[in-house]
This record gives structure tokens, sequence and C-alpha cells, in this order.
């Protein structure tokens, strides 16, 4: 069975590479295609293919554009035009073609209309609602393509009920929970470069973007700090947000000491090192269907806070303190035993990891997709 697997922007190249790997160890022939690598991916292709499709022209230009609208616009340029009219081959010579994300609905749609009837087509959809309202245009009319697809893989119930309550068919729709992942581990440079806490720190991670919270987790330690407790917040990752005000809020509040920042894209080491480093890790995420950063951490057996928002909302007791998702005081009450006592942080942090060694395994997950390859390819014939 050849498979192409396609995330043009590589949003999740953890996931891809190890889904990958898993589905080429059950004798699938893989290749998964996405934009050139940069400097911060760390996918080595463990028996499966890795093709450079799409972006290289505009990821050429990406060190003297910058990120900023230029780079956007070219990628966007570069994408709709590739398509509308770029060549298909290496999705027409596969036997499915599998989209694990839609970057830029629009353009998304071109494609969709060239392969339909001409090859399976299924959809991974970690998000019911794309890009978490935060899209504009990239995701506008992302919800009309997901009935392009023969098939539809979700992660969990939330999803799934959803895309029903969205008038998907239930029959098409298919769930395969997402197992745990690992990062590269982090180096002895990686954690040299990481200052050890001198007070309990609390670590956010990944990219950093509204629906993610920040402002209701900044919002939280402020009441702490005020309060006289001590502790330090490191925020790591890439903003795709003004941040200014929320480190200007802290300033102005007299705690600048107390928050750390490591702004930018870091490589998969560099926030393996941060986990290491943190005290405890929060995702005050006002919504979200299933979370890679979470199930990418659980391994360190770190005291986790979370929202109650999609999959968070579905943990068992005790596996993470929890707060209502949207509501800074809540978020601030579930912190503070943890802020406060070692002991508890070291209760939370084992049965994270009791839960993380617990879960499926990325072999349950190829078989089951398999099984969906299987199925869609079956009702074509």
């Amino acid at each position: 069975m050849k498979i192409a697997m396609l995330d043009p922007s590589l949003f999740t190249g953890r996931y891809d590479d190890s889904l990958c790997a898993a589905l080429a160890g059950q004798g699938a022939q893989m290749t998964l295609l996405g934009r050139p690598m940069r400097a911060t991916d760390a996918i080595l292709p463990h028996g499966y293919a890795y093709a450079p499709h799409f972006f290289c022209r505009s990821e050429a230009l990406r060190d003297r554009l910058g990120e900023g609208r230029a780079f956007r616009l070219a990628k966007a340029a570069e994408y709709g035009l590739a398509c509308a009219l770029g060549s298909l081959s290496p999705l027409l010579s596969a036997d499915l073609v599998h989209v694990q994300w839609l970057p830029l609905a629009p353009a998304d749609r071109l494609m969709l209309q060239r392969l339909k009837g001409r090859k399976a087509l299924v959809h991974t959809v970690h998000n019911a609602d794309a890009y978490h309202a935060d899209s504009g245009l990239q995701g506008r009319g992302y919800r009309a393509l997901l009935d392009m697809f023969d098939a539809l893989i979700v992660h969990g119930e939330t999803t799934r009920a959803a895309l029903v309550g969205q008038g998907i068919d239930p029959a098409s729709i298919h769930v395969t929970p997402h197992p745990p992942m690992r990062l590269a581990t982090a180096s002895a440079q990686d954690l040299a470069a990481i200052a050890p806490p001198t007070m309990p720190r609390l670590l956010f991670f990944g990219t950093i973007r509204p629906y993610k919270g920040v402002d209701l987790l900044i919002d939280a330690c402020l009441s702490l700090w005020r309060a006289g407790h001590r502790f330090e917040l490191m925020l790591a990752g890439k903003p795709f947000m003004d941040v200014a005000p929320l480190i200007d809020a802290v300033a102005q509040a007299g705690f600048a000491d107390r928050l750390i920042t490591d702004f930018g894209f870091l490589t998969e080491g560099r926030l393996d090192a941060h986990m290491a480093r943190a005290d405890m890790l929060v995702f005050p995420y006002r919504h979200i269907d299933s979370s890679g950063a979470f199930l990418s951490a659980l391994h360190h057996g770190k005291a986790m806070v979370t929202s109650d928002a999609g999959m968070f909302g579905q943990l068992p007791g005790g596996v993470a303190a929890c707060a209502p998702a949207g509501n800074a005081p809540a978020l601030a009450q579930a912190l503070l035993p943890l802020i406060e006592s070692t002991a508890i942080r070291q209760e939370y942090g084992a049965r994270a990891l009791a839960y993380g060694e617990e879960m499926g395994s990325w072999k349950d997950m190829a078989v089951a997709t398999i099984g969906i390859y299987e199925t869609v390819l079956a009702g074509r014939a």
C-alpha cells in the first residue's frame, strides 16, 4: 500500500514523523510531503521517504524576508499556484492521499478538486474549529473541504461530536486516540543554555496564540505574585500574537524578575530542556481538541495544570490539576497548591507519567489507520 502523507507547512512534524514511521513498520510504503526542512526541525525519516514538495521558493527567501507580512504573502502566493497548477505526480502515484493539515483553505480546495475522484482521500481533523478561530482567510471555507474526503480521522469523541454537529456523516468519521510523543532529547548544550530555576518554575511552551490563554496565565500569575507567592514563569516558543502588553503588565506590576522568556522557533532539544528544568507545565487553553504539547510532555513526569477544554476535560482524575477554561482566578487556585508544595507536585508528576505509560502506542495507531485505509480503498473498489 503506497501512501502520500501531506503536511505542507509541517505544522506537526513530530506527529507526522511518529505516524509515518509506525505505518512503515506495518508495511505501508510512506512518503511525507512537506516544506524544506529548517534547522529547528528534528525529523529523521525512519523507514519512510520525505519530500520537500511545498513552499520551496518561499522558504529559500525566508532568511532574506524574515517572517513578517512579505514572507506570508510569498508563501500564500506560491501555495495557491501549486494547488491550482502544480505537479500532482507524487500524490497521483500513491494509492491513497492522507492530508494532516490544510494550511490555506481557499487554495486547498483547488488541490482537492484536482484529486477528487482520482485518488482516495483521508484527512485527520486535529481541530474541529480550524485554527481555533484565529485563522482569518487561512481557515475560511475549511468546513466545506471536509465533504471532499472519503474518511475523516479524529483523536477523540469531543472532535467527533463537533463534526457530527456540523453535519458530517458519522459513518465517515473514525476515532484513533493520539498516542504520547517524544521530542528530540535535550543535549548537554541545550540543558546548559537553560538556567536552572531559582524558585518553583512554571512552564508554558509551544507556539503562543490567543486560543492558548497565555493572557489568562499572566493574570493568574500576577494575582499569585501580588499575594506573596514565590515562583517564576517561563514562556518558551514562537509568538503568533502581540505579547508586548503582557510583558509590560508584568513589569509594571514589579515582577519582571519572575518572568523569563525564550521566544522564537525553538529546536525540539531546547524545548525538551525547558521541560526538564521546569517544576510544573501549564496548558491554560481556551479551547482545544487534542494537545500534542501535552502528550509530548507526559514522559517527563512533571506536574501538569490544564483547563477543562477538549481532551483535558476527559483526563482521568488526578492526572492534572484542572480549572475551567477562560477563568483566570480559577487557574490561579489550581496552580497554588502545586506552587506551595513539592510533595503535591511530585504526586501529580507521578500520575502524569503513569498515564502516559498506560496510553496506546504508535503501533496501535498505525494498525488502526491502515484499517481505515483498507476500508476506504475497498469502498472505492
